[in-house]
């Protein structure tokens, strides 16, 4: 299976450097960095990261942010288009760890599974300087979710997946819809890949807060963006949204 890790990356200077160079050979075929609004630090540091990268990088660059969706749906089109048949999302910022990457497409290679979620709270997982409010809502969360969906998670707010590109094609499946610019994009597609019973499991992966105590450890804001990550789950299952 030809394999690429989309990475949005929106103000993350001083870090998706880093990130890239933690890729070990032969983890995925491809990183597809998507950049939004990148200004010329982030764009030298990048330039000079690919230098040292052990994996293909290709760039697409927005000269606006749209929204994390609308990011992560740019590189389903680079991976579609290109032809990879398994797709990773992840962080840019440090918080995942390009080394586990084959924790979670190991599975979906061998055949067993059509989507892996990466979990901090399974065994072997791991989850550090996690600001306190960010834990109890991402360690409770999933209990919605299991309740709403049938299928037991114990994460859902961690971005770091893996899954068949084949599932973007799914008629019953549409990713391109206007709503989904934002954080809704990843619940949008969790949701609808439990509920339609692809095969599903999750696998322990690190998640890692290091900037805790100077704001930027994420871009997520609780009272700004809180109904981009709840309102999907409530909006399908009541029948709003499809």
């Amino acid at each position: 299976m030809r394999s690429v890790a989309i990475i949005p990356v929106f103000r993350e200077a001083g870090k998706v450097g880093r990130v890239l160079e933690r890729f070990e050979p032969g983890s995925v075929d491809q990183i597809c960095l998507v950049l939004d609004n990148p200004d010329d630090q982030i764009t030298s540091e990048i330039e000079e990261s690919i230098g040292r990268s052990k994996v293909p990088v290709s760039i697409i660059k927005n000269p606006e942010r749209k929204g994390i969706g609308y990011a992560i749906r740019e590189g389903y089109e680079y991976a579609l288009s290109h032809n990879f048949n398994l797709i990773i999302v992840m962080a840019g910022n440090g918080k995942d760890d390009p080394r586990e990457i084959t924790r979670l497409t190991e599975p979906i290679i061998r055949g067993d599974y059509d989507y892996v979620q990466g979990s901090r709270f399974l065994p072997g997982g791991r989850r550090e300087k996690t600001p306190l409010l960010r834990g109890i809502f991402s360690r409770s969360f999933p209990f919605f979710w299991t309740l709403l969906t049938g299928v037991h998670c114990t994460e859902v707010t961690n971005g770091f997946r893996a899954y068949k590109a084949s599932i973007l094609q799914d008629p019953r499946i549409d990713v391109w819809q206007p709503w989904l610019d934002g954080y809704e994009l990843e619940y949008y597609l969790h949701y609808k890949a439990l509920t339609l019973r692809y095969r599903f499991t999750e696998r322990p992966v690190t998640k890692t807060y290091s900037h805790v105590g100077r704001r930027g450890y994420s871009h997520i804001s609780p009272f700004r963006d809180w109904w981009q990550i709840v309102g999907p789950m409530f909006l399908l299952r009541l029948g709003v949204r499809h």
